[in-house]
């Protein structure tokens, strides 16, 4: 949800002009996300942590407390699975969301460039859910890593191989519904937001695209109005994919009866009843402090990147 920063539409939409340019977006796309989640590290995993506290505690002692346990390295714990799922995520959305637009295109006989905001909504939907389907599992395994204590010196194979066998291979998905709940109306939120603030700011007479800091105003003010509706279903993913439920020592037969987990209904009630409403915003603020930096990272990156390749821009 969080994570599915965009960017800048006149980049997408525009340089698309043949079916050749659309791995130079997904090079530069990709390469915006890693290097700008890999500098807001820190933050994420000070929001994973939070999240799953069921006490309250404030940022700076949740901090402290991560750095005293783990050292300022502890801080990019779970980044490098991270860097694989945002690549891999950033390849596989900006494909299909291509080849879906070109076929909606086709559908309606049209070859113009401009869609509209609801087509680009199910071109979207359609990319992202497609997209987290094949790299959940690596969101699954950041938060595992993430939220490893110092002392767990599991690396991401072994820690491959441990959750198969003890817990499972459904284990992988945990959380997936819950997510793809929240990733639909946040896609839908953000760019329906993005493109009325950017059309709002940059005046709807002028034939001029709007410029730089606009952009990144409207992409930063969308991306929080996004994450603040849908954050329950974030926290609530997060809650569920760092439960570890081991299996049942007994057999029957050749398969293992597996324990049961806690439930999504079970999960909100318990966090209503013992946290009140709040506790399905908790991490919110830091989660929100990562969202200009990010945003700001990501167009620069995304920019230079693209110029890089040989794109035109106009």
């Amino acid at each position: 949800m969080a994570d599915n920063l965009q960017e800048p539409e006149q980049f997408t939409e525009g340089p698309m002009k043949s079916e050749s340019v659309w791995w130079r977006h997904s090079i530069s796309g990709g390469l915006a996300g890693v290097i700008s989640r890999t500098s807001t590290a820190p933050i994420d995993r000070l929001k994973l942590y939070m999240q799953v506290q069921t006490r309250k505690t404030s940022i700076l002692d949740s901090a402290n407390y991560m750095i005293k346990t783990g050292g300022i390295r502890s801080m990019w714990r779970g980044n490098g699975v991270n860097v694989l799922k945002i690549g891999s995520d950033s390849a596989i959305k900006f494909t299909v969301y291509e080849k879906v637009k070109h076929f909606i295109k086709i559908e309606r006989n049209s070859s113009q460039d401009q869609m509209t905001i609801g087509e680009r909504f199910i071109a979207g939907a359609i990319a992202g859910s497609i997209s987290q389907t094949v790299v959940y599992p690596f969101d699954v395994l950041k938060t595992r890593l993430a939220l490893r204590t110092t002392v767990e010196r599991l690396g991401l194979i072994n820690l491959v191989q441990s959750i198969y066998k003890t817990e499972g291979l459904r284990t992988f998905y945990n959380g997936y519904t819950i997510n793809l709940m929240g990733v639909i109306p946040y896609a839908g939120i953000d760019l329906a937001l993005y493109e009325t603030l950017k059309k709002y700011l940059s005046g709807e007479t002028t034939n001029t695209p709007p410029n730089s800091l606009i952009l990144l105003a409207c992409g930063a003010v969308s991306s929080a109005v996004g994450q603040i509706i849908t954050y329950p279903c974030s926290l609530i993913r997060t809650r569920i994919q760092a439960q570890v439920v081991r299996r049942d020592e007994r057999r029957t037969g050749i398969t293992q009866r597996p324990v049961s987990r806690d439930t999504t209904i079970g999960i909100i009630r318990n966090i209503i009843i013992n946290e009140g409403l709040s506790g399905l915003y908790r991490g919110l603020i830091i989660n929100l402090v990562k969202v200009i930096p990010a945003v700001c990272i990501s167009y620069i990156v995304y920019e230079y990147s693209i110029r890089t390749l040989g794109v035109s821009m106009s």
